[in-house]
């Protein structure tokens, strides 16, 4: 065990990680364009199959939300 580690220590960074070599925000504007990652509970995910019925449930929703009166 490397004297220098305290095992009491709540942080996860040991001292043989280097990151000297890291660039900041390398795949920033990638992420910014990727696809949002939407997680379904187990009960809904045995309606909604796929992402194209989920797509299509939740235009359907947007629709009769878009024609309902606005709340005042």
């Amino acid at each position: 065990m490397n004297p220098e580690t305290d095992p009491n220590s709540t942080d996860d960074m040991l001292p043989e990680y280097d990151f000297s070599g890291g660039v900041r925000g390398k795949h920033y504007e990638a992420y910014q364009k990727s696809t949002n990652i939407v997680v379904l509970d187990p009960d809904v995910a045995e309606i909604f199959k796929d992402s194209a019925a989920v797509n299509e449930a939740l235009r359907m929703l947007a629709k009769v939300a878009k024609s309902l009166p606005a709340e005042t």
